[in-house]
């Protein structure tokens, strides 16, 4: 009778937790099929709110900023931190503490914080706020999960096999690219993708660094939202997700086959 109780609350608990996550989703899907821009009021089916969000300048260009601005910064950002940690894992016990601590003020800093910091650290030394400012924010704060995410593979590398490369007569750099990179991959890909995830997702600091003109999807929804709540916001909004779920699923369904071939071999 306890197991059976225990058993219900967790599964109750569980449904209440998902209720509380998706069920705001499932209303943003719906209403964005709704005629009626009523938020109450069901007036039928439609697709005109995504045709608008296809035929809208606008929503192209912020999607243009934010996929070019993602992209950049967390390649160069990808550059910086592989080589930062690096440097870093070849550091003397204080000197890597005392590193890893700094490293680690981004991560833990209120965005809002690090948004005026940088916002007054531009206006200071840069001549206006622009697609410049909002690049060199991004890769500030990716950094540190580009290290975060590579760190632990230097910790696992072999480097008896770039030791061995030197001794076949590789260079360095040959020797790098061929021999320690490899062993990288893993946590060169998570720190990519999560640089990039983070750089798409944030609103804070790219609105306390942007200049005028320049948007990103999310600056560009907070400022249709301030104006009031179209339907359009909706349709985006539902394509936002529809295309993270997606590429999830896809990344998800290729890491479960590829450990199933692992297996069988």
């Amino acid at each position: 009778m306890k197991d059976k109780l225990i058993n219900f609350i967790c599964r109750f608990y569980f449904a209440i937790i998902m209720i509380f996550l998706y069920a705001p989703i499932a209303v943003l899907i719906v209403l964005s099929f709704n005629k009626s821009k009523s938020r109450v009021k069901w007036g039928g089916f439609t697709l005109e709110w995504y045709a608008k969000v296809f035929s809208s300048t606008q929503i192209k260009e912020a999607l243009q900023s934010t996929v070019l601005l993602a992209l950049l910064s967390a390649f160069i950002a990808l550059v910086i931190g592989v080589l930062a940690a690096l440097g870093i894992s070849a550091m003397r016990r204080n000197g890597y503490v005392i590193t890893m601590g700094i490293t680690n003020i981004p991560l833990l800093n209120a965005d809002i914080v690090t948004g005026i910091a940088l916002m007054l650290w531009f206006i200071r030394f840069m001549p206006s706020l622009s697609f410049t400012s909002v690049l060199i924010a991004h890769i500030t704060f990716n950094i540190p999960y580009v290290i975060l995410a590579v760190l632990p593979k230097i910790e696992q590398m072999n480097y008896s096999i770039y030791e061995a490369s030197r001794d076949l007569g590789a260079g360095p750099v040959y020797g790098f690219f061929t021999t320690i990179l490899p062993q990288l991959t893993g946590g060169i890909v998570s720190g990519f993708f999560m640089a990039l995830t983070m750089s798409m997702d944030d609103f804070v600091i790219t609105y306390f660094t942007k200049g005028a003109g320049f948007n990103t999807l999310s600056t560009m929804i907070y400022g249709e939202i301030r104006k009031g709540i179209k339907p359009e916001m909706y349709a985006l909004s539902t394509l936002i997700f529809v295309t993270v779920l997606a590429v999830l699923l896809i990344f998800n369904f290729a890491s479960a086959k590829k450990k199933k071939e692992v297996i069988l071999l």
